[in-house]
């Protein structure tokens, strides 16, 4: 297929890597269609009164599928944000369920404001209102439609959401799972603000764990001693950069808007934040260089780029100076076809974000569980757990002679808490939903890519599901 059309809108960007992986299928054109096509999109105005006066707010919710219910997707609060960028990120959120094995169709939702601009009191009230929008065409419930935070909200904005849902529905026992990402006094769970940048990092270390994957790059086996450089310091880049860096990882290059900073021997995730806070900027992080704009980090000598900011930043413009060896795409659609297209050709190992940012939606689908079950995880197991592994160790000490201090006692009776759950179960998420998207691209020499198998994976999935409806015999 070629990819000579100009300016593909964001959403052309999904539809095309659903045709390029459709073919590899076999499944009827009309069904395909029907995965294809997003379900309902609600768009709607509503006035608001600021300190400047009247206007009128902008918001959408798509609910792309409805093959399972239900459907999920964060909101963004983004001045740039429109109706494709809105339905391009709801299909992604689709595929990007099925490839996990998250029950759930993909959604998204949007406002169009940029919070700064706003003080905390007005954006309460306009999140409060655009939920009561939600609310009055059913694009918002428990079994229906679960937003989460995207780029420009985060669990503050949930937990309004959620008190907003539950004035409107008293009595109901289950309306704190109308929305996950909250604060863990109003329903969260542990390790959901971490997750998407804890997946990322479980993510590539499986990919950077094949042997011959890592020789056909030219590099080593593993994550230790390889250099990475993040755009994006927000909650995905900070923790993806953050747990790269605990793994081995050497942080070489950063980029904020403000602009990037380079130094070959290596950053300090942690201080170069800690420097912004002081100063406002990442510029002038001491023993680094500055970059003359953010975008020169796309192009820095680097074995991993990971893009954690916003879609279409690798095009076909830069891609030919982009110099890494692997392209993890922390964000939502950062690289275009084009992009990509010239990336596979230079043998750049592209990890897309249908799998790669999944660890939000997995651990919010933890989150919605736990709300529904009404109990915290690890609360009914933890102390029987500890209890049998402390008899364990006593009936060791027993047979062996072998006494345990009491810091190895504490390290090897530790009992499951809701923490360890939650990462545990993204870690075999992540490893398990990797596994299968590569062997189905090494399975098929056909198939030309990562991303490619991994639309194939989630098109096989939810056609499954269609099938086992009655919908496509």
């Amino acid at each position: 297929m070629s990819t000579k059309k100009p300016h593909l809108s964001f959403f052309e960007n999904v539809s095309f890597n659903f045709e390029k992986a459709a073919v590899f299928t076999g499944h009827p054109r009309g069904l395909l269609d029907v995965i294809k096509a997003c379900n309902s999109v609600y768009a709607f105005q509503f006035p608001f009164r600021s300190q400047r006066g009247y206007e009128v707010i902008s918001g959408w919710r798509v609910e792309h599928s409805h093959h399972k219910l239900p459907v999920k997707g964060g909101i963004r609060y983004s001045e740039q944000v429109d109706e494709d960028e809105v339905k391009a990120l709801a299909a992604l959120m689709t595929y990007k369920c099925a490839i996990v094995d998250v029950p759930y169709g993909g959604a998204k939702g949007a406002v169009k404001i940029d919070p700064k601009k706003y003080t905390p009191h007005e954006v309460e009230q306009i999140t409060r209102r655009y939920t009561a929008e939600l609310i009055k065409k059913n694009f918002i419930g428990p079994g229906v439609d679960v937003p989460a935070p995207d780029y420009g909200t985060g669990p503050r904005e949930m937990a309004w959401i959620a008190d907003t849902y539950t004035a409107f529905h008293p009595g109901q026992i289950d309306t704190l799972a109308c929305v996950t990402g909250k604060p863990m006094s109003s329903g969260g769970i542990q390790g959901r603000m971490e997750a998407t940048g804890r997946g990322v990092f479980f993510g590539l270390r499986e990919a950077c764990s094949g042997k011959e994957d890592m020789e056909t790059l030219g590099l080593s086996k593993g994550l230790e001693g390889k250099r990475i450089a993040v755009q994006g310091l927000g909650n995905v880049g900070y923790h993806a950069a953050k747990f790269c860096q605990e793994g081995g990882c050497v942080l070489v290059g950063v980029a904020m808007p403000e602009g990037a900073i380079y130094n070959p021997k290596g950053l300090d995730v942690d201080g170069v934040v800690k420097h912004r806070q002081e100063t406002g900027s990442i510029l002038n992080f001491p023993g680094a260089t500055n970059l003359a704009n953010s975008a020169e980090i796309l192009e820095c000598e680097c074995d991993i780029l990971i893009p954690a900011a916003l879609e279409n930043q690798i095009t076909e413009a830069n891609a030919p100076r982009v110099r890494a060896k692997i392209i993890a795409e922390g964000a939502n659609g950062p690289t275009t076809v084009a992009g990509e297209e010239i990336l596979l050709k230079k043998k750049v190992m592209v990890i897309p974000d249908i799998y790669l940012n999944a660890g939000g939606v997995t651990v919010s689908y933890f989150e919605w569980l736990k709300n529904l079950s009404h109990v915290r995880f690890g609360r009914m197991g933890k102390r029987f757990e500890e209890t049998a592994f402390e008899k364990m160790l006593r009936a060791v000490e027993t047979a062996t002679g072998k006494t345990f201090s009491e810091a190895e006692r504490r390290v090897i009776a530790h009992g499951a808490d809701e923490l360890d759950l939650v990462n545990s179960g993204l870690e075999e998420t992540m490893i398990n939903a990797y596994c299968n998207i590569r062997e189905l691209w090494k399975r098929d020499r056909k198939i030309p890519d990562l991303r490619t198998a991994g639309f194939i994976s989630a098109i096989n999935k939810i056609a499954v599901s269609y099938e086992e409806m009655g919908i496509f015999p």
